[in-house]
């Protein structure tokens, strides 16, 4: 066996069947499904070739041969020939002039998918070696007599790259990371047969992934370019703070950094922190959800210090989640960020409003999930969950008689306790409910000046929103029984009152720590939970 026999041989590997699991994930095609779960395309015979893209076909019998020498499971193969059969086995990477256009358009899309995300984990040698050969010698370089495998070969291939690129990466569960938002489901035969007939132009029109992934994309290629040119060092400032006033050569390094991260337009050679500084350090500030006061030091010095792989790999984290989620609603829907500690609103789809959060600490971290919000309760008591009961409650009765009293609790049903409804309720007035196994909502509170923080994980898990009374008001409004008075005095009522919305609400609780805002600007936050760090152990091993 020669060494492009063994490459070949090797595309039927452990690794490949790792990706292979994925895929059959995301088969969202057609068209019948037998008893044993597996999804058959029927032959469409009307393809030949008087009316086919290619003049060239093979036999069934060739692919069957081929497939049982392969190891691999029974719905791997049935994927494959669900692609040739909705073909009636016409050749997809060749045609009668040789290498078909889609074969290179899809190699290069290929090729600049691992260059960008630094990931060769898919790297063919055998098709590499082919690739080679038709760069140098035409289209022509692959004979006849090894068509066939190439042919083959390039159709696993694509299904392995859109495994990786689409669904996310094989190395990661989503679930170590307490991701539990449904991936979204993609037609990976659908978008391979476009590749096909539309020649691999365009592909950007129809690759499954979110807009944002797109948008992060262009700006990794900014960073990878200011890795290449730049030194990228600490910046040193022997002063606690530097700020508007000040000299000094830091501030020559200060004006370079930004320029180069697009923060100030122009860098020149002074050393003065003056007025257009100042403006673009506020804008890095503002960038990093951080106090955008124009001085430098503390936070915003340890973000500027920050080597710029780590900012890379970061980028590169957050476009690995976005090909997990699950398609954006063209409905109303609520988006919480973690990292950015901000809820933000969409109407039929189109973003309409946001507001502050207070999330998780880091030791009570809030779960990665999507539900649908169904109630929205005013006046709400609140049932001490038994963490808290168990931890706080009790040792407080333990220590004092007149606790309950104090707290304005009591006790109810089997020795549980629940705090009754007014302003000092934990939960505020108004709580709003999407049911779950991880009993987190949203809801009000009591202490406000939390939301004036830089930094805001300091619950048990739920979230506290900053507007309570305008969601319940964006809620409801399409309720003719509920204004802004209504709603206030139910909030203030003191009595608990549950409202069922006439259409739930899709609510996306997610963990970005890198993304591209509807200005065009990266921002970059802080990995409050540690996400970040255990998928870039498992990604950059």
């Amino acid at each position: 066996m020669n060494r492009q026999q063994r490459y070949l041989s090797g595309t039927g590997g452990p690794l490949f069947f790792l990706l292979f699991a994925g895929i059959l994930f995301l088969m969202g095609a057609c068209k019948e499904t037998p008893a044993n779960g597996q999804t058959i395309v029927q032959r469409d015979t009307a393809i030949s070739r008087s009316n086919a893209f290619s003049t060239l076909f093979f036999d069934s019998t060739a692919l069957e041969q081929y497939l049982e020498r392969k190891s691999m499971p029974d719905t791997a193969r049935q994927l494959v020939r669900n692609f040739y059969n909705q073909r009636n086995y016409q050749f997809a990477w060749f045609d009668s002039s040789g290498v078909a256009e889609q074969s290179l358009h899809f190699w290069n899309l290929q090729a600049g998918y691992m260059e960008l995300s630094r990931d060769s984990s898919i790297y063919n040698p055998y098709l590499q070696a082919w690739a080679d050969s038709v760069q140098v010698n035409g289209m022509k370089a692959v004979p006849d007599s090894a068509r066939l495998q190439v042919e083959w070969a390039m159709t696993l291939q694509f299904l392995r790259y859109a495994a990786q690129a689409y669904m996310g990466n094989h190395r990661l569960d989503a679930r170590d990371l307490n991701w539990f938002i449904p991936r979204k489901r993609v037609d990976i035969l659908s978008m391979l047969d476009t590749l096909v007939k539309e020649k691999g132009k365009d592909i950007d029109r129809y690759e499954p992934v979110n807009r944002q992934y797109g948008l992060l994309r262009d700006q990794l290629k900014r960073y990878y370019e200011i890795e290449r040119l730049s030194s990228w060092t600490p910046l040193v400032i022997k002063e606690k703070k530097v700020q508007r006033g000040d000299t000094g050569n830091a501030i020559i390094q200060l004006k370079n950094k930004l320029a180069l991260l697009g923060d100030l337009p122009v860098a020149d050679s002074g050393n003065l922190f003056d007025e257009s500084l100042e403006l673009a350090v506020k804008r890095f500030q503002l960038r990093y959800g951080i106090k955008q006061d124009g001085v430098i030091g503390g936070a915003t010095l340890r973000e500027l210090s920050q080597p710029i792989n780590r900012r890379i790999r970061q980028i590169l984290v957050n476009m690995e989640r976005i090909r997990w989620v699950p398609e954006e609603p063209s409905s109303d829907y609520l988006l919480v960020n973690i990292p950015e500690f901000k809820l933000h609103v969409y109407e039929n789809g189109q973003y309409t409003h946001h507001m502050n959060v207070v999330v998780g600490s880091s030791t009570n971290s809030t779960v990665i999930f999507t539900g649908g919000l169904k109630y929205v309760v005013f006046s709400p008591y609140w049932n001490v969950p038994p963490g808290i009961l168990k931890k706080e409650v009790l040792p407080g009765i333990a220590r004092n008689p007149n606790y309950l009293a104090q707290h304005n609790m009591e006790w109810f049903g089997n020795r549980q306790v629940r705090q009754k409804p007014g302003p000092k309720n934990s939960l505020g007035l108004v709580k709003f409910l999407f049911p779950n196994n991880y009993n987190i909502y949203l809801h009000d509170t009591p202490s406000k000046s939390l939301f004036n923080e830089d930094k805001r994980a300091f619950s048990h898990g739920c979230i506290r929103v900053a507007e309570p009374e305008w969601l319940a008001d964006w809620l409801l409004r399409a309720d003719s029984n509920w204004n802004k008075e209504s709603i206030s005095k139910a909030m203030n009522a003191g009595k608990e009152r549950f409202v069922t919305l006439k259409k739930e609400v899709p609510v996306f609780i997610g963990y970005f720590t890198a993304w591209v805002d509807r200005e065009g600007r990266l921002n970059f936050r802080d990995d409050i939970y540690g996400h970040d760090e255990k998928m870039m152990k498992k990604l950059f091993q």
